[in-house]
């Protein structure tokens, strides 16, 4: 696999990543050994860089990367791994996000602990913390380079507006956000001003959540699946809409004869050199699909095409509820 670099002075990874909250239950129950050959086929594909966070299964998804990296003796070296924090809850149990150094040292340490590791690639802000400025969270996540348990910071789901101030403070070498053919609004933005700071733009949920595979989630799962069950885009009759649509690309796919999955991946990387996708998946012949989108060169012609059947703003529904849209920062 091609490799692109995780922030301008940063390390190469595989051009596609993967998503680990997919160890986590968050799309179905799972387990250790699933996540291992998930791992597995990772090393076998190139894919190198890891993505995970404190509160994905509650630290379950770092668990399943730690018993893989004590497992593997030498595969942590293969791996470039990123991991969040600041999504928490106060003392009532409100959810709240915090960004102050205390917090955040406190759980990079929890997560390093449960990583197995003395220090990871990439440290994330989950989410943006009100009360303070884009300078003092990058400056607080900055110090934790400093004591040697991350080797380069990132923010997750802001503003260009605050990626700018934020750099002021600190290098950022990356952005998280979700962008896909269904959720494209970083384009009005966030992906050129990470293309001009040298920011490495980490597209999460790049394939919409299965929409833009060859096989969705059954309408029938979702009101087992909490967070999609409340998700406008998977609610009815959203849902039979968003479906109706992309049977024209899964069409597409195939006449071009490729997977759904693939072909989302391979648009996600002709949008720029510093866009590095991290699908997920419980399954290694998913995951697989998703890989093959780096083996994909896209032509004019074929950007035209895909356009044609997925126009900007054909998707029907929010990407987030209300109660999901607390804590992204909307910017356009």
């Amino acid at each position: 696999m091609h490799k692109r670099r995780l922030g301008r002075d940063g390390p190469e990874v595989g051009a596609v990543g993967y998503g680990a909250m997919s160890f986590s239950d968050m799309y179905g129950p799972t387990n250790t050994e699933e996540s291992h050959a998930i791992l597995d086929a990772c090393r076998d594909l190139g894919v190198t860089h890891l993505d995970t966070a404190n509160v994905y299964g509650m630290g379950k998804s770092e668990k399943a990367i730690g018993s893989y990296l004590a497992a593997h003796p030498g595969a942590r070296d293969e791996f470039v791994i990123a991991t969040k924090a600041t999504i928490t809850r106060d003392a009532d149990g409100n959810r709240f996000f915090d960004n102050t150094a205390e917090h955040l040292e406190a759980e990079l340490d929890a997560s390093l602990k449960r990583l197995g590791v003395d220090c990871v690639d990439l440290f994330y802000a989950h989410r943006r913390d009100p009360r303070l400025t884009p300078e003092e969270t990058a400056a607080n996540l900055g110090r934790l380079v400093e004591k040697g348990k991350t080797r380069a910071i990132g923010l997750s789901e802001i503003a260009p507006s605050t990626l700018r101030r934020a750099m002021t403070a600190y290098p950022v070498a990356a952005v998280q956000s979700e962008y896909s053919l269904s959720t494209r609004f970083p384009d009005l933005g966030l992906v050129q001003t990470c293309a001009e700071l040298g920011v490495a733009m980490i597209a999460f949920s790049p394939v919409g959540r299965s929409l833009l595979t060859d096989n969705p989630i059954p309408p029938g799962r979702i009101p087992d699946l909490p967070f999609l069950a409340q998700n406008p885009r998977f609610m009815e009759p959203n849902l039979a809409e968003n479906l109706a649509i992309t049977d024209g690309f899964r069409a597409l796919a195939a006449e071009m004869g490729t997977s759904a999955a693939a072909l989302s991946i391979a648009w996600l990387l002709s949008r720029g050199d510093h866009v590095i996708p991290i699908p997920g998946s419980r399954s290694v012949t998913h995951f697989r699909e998703c890989a093959d989108g780096a083996g994909l060169t896209l032509t004019e012609a074929d950007l035209a095409r895909i356009e044609a059947v997925l126009p900007v703003g054909w998707a029907h529904g929010d990407r987030y509820s209300e109660a999901q849209w607390i804590g992204p920062e909307r910017y356009c």
